[in-house]
């Protein structure tokens, strides 16, 4: 089951608010999403750009081209936008950060950072390899033994 992480309407406030920190190019809102929510949930480009041009038209942000990219900014009009929203805003940050507490809590989120860290790692690993590394091949073999590992902990069915 898919979890909606915002109601309609809602990322613009969150956006605003990633935007009143720093100023960051589209990219960069996307990955910021995803690491305020723990990895948890990483929202679409196609969430992301529309919504930033949404706010550009209506005022409350600003696209700078930058080294060939647009760095968005808030304006003051978007600053006193979300002044204005703050509760809004408030409401929604900690109903988020509520669900990921729930979904990063206990062994769940064990499991969440031991995945984090091993993909962490294994890129890492695969990425510094040279041509006619084996190390890339390693890394698979234990990935998929680790799979397996994990197929054959279940319960036997009854």
């Amino acid at each position: 089951m898919r979890r909606q992480w915002f109601e309609s309407g809602e990322v613009k406030y969150v956006i605003l608010r990633l935007l009143k920190e720093k100023p960051r190019h589209g990219y960069e809102v996307i990955k910021a999403l995803e690491e305020k929510l723990g990895g948890w949930y990483t929202p679409s480009a196609g969430t992301v750009y529309p919504t930033l041009q949404l706010l550009e038209d209506q005022g409350y942000v600003r696209a700078v081209d930058t080294e060939g990219k647009k760095v968005y900014q808030i304006t003051p009009e978007g600053e006193a936008f979300l002044e204005e929203h703050r509760d809004v805003t408030d409401d929604i940050l900690e109903r988020v950060r509520g669900a990921v507490r729930g979904f990063a809590g206990g062994p769940m989120g064990e499991m969440g950072e031991a995945l984090a860290r091993l993909a962490r790692l294994s890129f890492r690993e695969a990425w510094r390899a040279g041509p006619g590394d084996p190390t890339v091949q390693k890394i698979v073999e234990i990935l998929k033994r680790a799979a397996q590992d994990v197929e054959a902990a279940k319960p036997a069915a009854s």
